[in-house]
């Protein structure tokens, strides 16, 4: 087990928090000790739910391992079903409660609930979040689905969006009205808006539209084997994406309802003048599977960029994605340890990160502008605005997503370039107030070299020439010169010196 200050993907438990966080009318008894209880945290805090989490807590203390934790258990167990009234629950341990082997899932088997206890084995110390909530899904849906007859229409069920997912809540309304359009009603949307009640019907519907694999496809595969439901493989992220997850229901449905697609306004870029300012820019993608596998693909196909790097941190996806990079010409990085993942970056000096809230922390730090594609996220990636990443809107969203940063990056560059200007200079402030410098504030000097203690010194000039160069490579420039004038045993950075790196490294 190694601690890090970030990490990618909590415990499975978490995971298994994510499911019935999503649902309603199913509550999660967790064996954990005081400390492992941030389920409101993460929830409420994160993703701004207005209720809390349905998860009760055991909140052993340490002075409690002498006594009887398994009788803690059972009594959470009972005031949770008395206080909460749900219509299922599911028991397991944390991580930390894992030690003192309990056996939740055998103490509430034999207490008479007289409610549907579902029992989760969550190997704490082996798998990771996205396993946790694939596998207790998985389970929930073993344990309530009944055989049914199928509805009249069409329909399907979709799979896979949980609590604290990235825009899984917008996701589900895009691919709704999209299925809508196509003729096909929605029998189930889970685990996110269902009941326990629901999951017992989802055997009614013709097909399964899987949304997100690394929280979904074990059911999947569990309803196609068992109640013969087959189930989507393409994922709606980007525009040739959602055509061809269109063309997949066409085929499974023999519908041949039109489309509107006037709300796609993403495809008026590669055909666009401001086009060229940004074609053959260098990303560098990581995130899930499945995010990264799409945002590959519209990067190259439907942006015009060129894919520097790709790597993903969750290793059930790894085959896929090393796939994918092997079709860029690339070495997928698969790695949960974002030391590894900030190394590469800056290491290729990519124009653009597409990334989480990781590579969004590295980009602030490399000077790399950075938009967020996958989870983990933060609160600002829960937007109360309508903001999907599937179908036509979403594709709209990414191209507004993806481009913003490298646009405002452009208008940066620009006021560099005229921060000497009479109008543009840091001391004018902004026009709107007149004009004026700050009362107070005074002009900011570039320091002087004699004063600076790095084992290199930038000389005025060369600073000032070096603002020049655009933000996004401007930290790259920075650090081949240095290079440079160390390998050349230079004490100080002229403007020739800055040229004569320029020449060197074009080579």
């Amino acid at each position: 087990m190694k601690l890090t200050v970030w990490t990618y993907e909590g415990p499975p438990h978490v995971g298994a928090m994510r499911v019935a966080t999503g649902m309603t009318g199913l509550h999660y008894v967790l064996h954990a000790p005081q400390g492992d209880t941030y389920a409101d945290l993460l929830f409420t805090m994160i993703e701004r739910r207005d209720h809390r989490p349905p998860v009760t807590y055991t909140t052993f203390q340490a002075r409690d391992l002498g006594a009887d934790t398994a009788g803690l258990f059972k009594s959470a167990c009972q005031d949770a079903v008395d206080r909460f009234k749900p219509e299922a629950i599911i028991v397991g341990a944390s991580c930390t409660a894992e030690l003192i082997q309990d056996d939740p899932a055998g103490l509430a088997e034999t207490m008479g609930l007289g409610i549907p206890v579902i029992p989760l084995e969550l190997p704490s110390y082996q798998r990771k979040e996205n396993f946790g909530a694939d596998e207790t899904f998985y389970q929930i849906v073993k344990a309530l689905a009944k055989p049914v007859a199928r509805t009249e229409r069409i329909s399907c069920n979709i799979l896979g969006p949980t609590a604290l997912g990235f825009r899984h809540r917008d996701d589900i309304q895009e691919i709704t009205n999209l299925l809508y359009e196509l003729g096909v009603e929605v029998n189930v949307t889970a685990p996110m808006t269902s009941t326990p009640s629901d999951i017992a019907r989802i055997g009614a519907a013709h097909f399964n539209v899987l949304l997100y694999p690394e929280t979904g496809e074990a059911a999947a595969r569990h309803l196609e084997k068992t109640f013969d439901q087959p189930f989507t493989k393409v994922v709606p992220i980007g525009t040739g994406a959602t055509h061809d997850f269109i063309a997949e229901i066409r085929m499974l449905t023999g519908s041949t309802a039109p489309l509107d697609t006037d709300r796609l306004r993403q495809t008026w870029w590669s055909r666009s003048v401001d086009s060229t300012y940004l074609t053959a820019k260098r990303v560098f993608i990581f995130g899930d599977g499945t995010h990264v596998k799409a945002a590959a693909r519209i990067a190259r196909d439907e942006m015009g960029f060129e894919v520097a790097g790709m790597g993903c941190y969750n290793r059930e996806m790894a085959r896929e994605v090393r796939a994918v990079a092997k079709d860029h010409g690339l070495t997928a990085l698969i790695t949960d340890d974002y030391l590894e993942v900030e190394r590469a970056i800056e290491e290729l000096q990519p124009e653009m990160i597409l990334g989480t809230q990781m590579e969004r922390h590295i980009g602030k730090r490399l000077g790399i502008p950075c938009a967020v594609i996958s989870a983990p996220v933060h609160v600002q990636d829960f937007p109360a605005r309508y903001s999907p990443q599937m179908g036509f809107e979403g594709a709209n969203v990414i191209f507004d997503t993806w481009i913003h940063p490298l646009v405002m990056g452009l208008e940066e560059h620009l006021l560099h370039m005229f921060r000497d200007d009479f109008e543009f200079n840091d001391a004018a402030g902004p026009s709107h107030h007149g004009g004026h410098a700050p009362a107070g504030k005074a002009t900011q000097e570039t320091p002087d070299p004699a004063q600076q203690t790095d084992v290199v010194v930038w000389l005025r000039d060369a600073e000032k020439e070096l603002k020049k160069i655009p933000f996004f490579v401007r930290g790259k420039a920075r650090r081949n010169t240095e290079n440079f004038a160390t390998q050349k045993g230079l004490a100080e950075i002229s403007v020739d010196t800055l040229y004569d790196a320029k020449a060197h490294y074009a080579r």
